[in-house]
């Protein structure tokens, strides 16, 4: 057995630790409330307004699926980017919904921080079972998030965003949407991510848009200025993906 001097050793050399720890997910906290961006009001009541748009808000994902009687067949798990609440994002993809028919699943992230949301993507559709055909994307730091679940999914869509892990190698069908006025995953950014993706991939530069137009927050610092509407936006995204799902099986 140890001694009681090395117990005092090892307890202080826990209770360290501990206190370490707890100081840790102490300032995690603190940083993901600091700078953290709301929804803009017009976009997202629009988007609630829509009579085409049945939405659904639970404690772990908001949904937007077509209003009509015929169940969606696709539909898009998407991750918000850092410190971005998800009504933020309900407006952008809202065009998939009315026009190609999509169910949109919009997590909610512990902390509004997409990339350590440890939860099963099944955790998500599992709210959408009517759904055949899971795209799984997101935005900025929830495009991470995103390349994790890419091979548990249908296809990928990067909205302003590239892979740390590596899917050179897979089938995975993948869209990456970025910006020519993105300050912060910039073209320059995305192109030398671009090796992480299948050769097959759909690189589309949306001439005019930032990183902040791929969602309705707000300006964010460090970010370009956006040239490029919301219509032109949202058709954009729109089409981009609309053409992914032609070129699926």
């Amino acid at each position: 057995m140890p001694s009681p001097t090395l117990r005092r050793r090892l307890l202080r050399l826990l209770a360290a630790l501990l206190t370490l720890v707890l100081l840790a997910a102490a300032r995690l906290v603190m940083w993901s409330r600091i700078g953290a961006m709301d929804a803009e009001t017009a976009p997202w009541q629009e988007a609630q307004e829509d009579t085409r748009i049945a939405e659904e808000r639970t404690d772990i994902a908001l949904v937007l699926r077509p209003s009509e009687p015929e169940p969606a067949r696709t539909g898009l798990l998407f991750y918000p980017g850092a410190k971005v609440e998800p009504g933020a994002f309900a407006a952008r993809p809202s065009g998939l919904v009315t026009e190609l028919g999509a169910t949109v699943v919009i997590v909610d992230p512990p902390l509004n921080l997409s990339l350590f949301d440890r939860r099963a993507p099944e955790r998500f559709t599992s709210l959408a079972t009517e759904v055949e055909t899971w795209l799984v994307g997101g935005h900025s730091m929830g495009g991470v998030r995103a390349c994790g679940l890419a091979e548990e999914a249908d296809a990928l869509v990067l909205f302003a965003s590239y892979c740390a892990a590596d899917l050179s190698t897979t089938e995975v069908p993948v869209l990456s949407l970025s910006g020519s006025e993105d300050g912060l995953s910039t073209p320059v950014k995305i192109a030398e991510h671009r090796d992480a993706l299948p050769g097959s991939a759909e690189m589309v530069e949306i001439a005019g848009a930032s990183h902040a137009s791929f969602g309705d927050y707000g300006p964010q610092s460090g970010d370009g200025t956006a040239t490029i509407d919301d219509a032109e936006m949202d058709a954009a995204v729109e089409d981009a993906v609309a053409g992914l799902l032609r070129s699926m099986p």
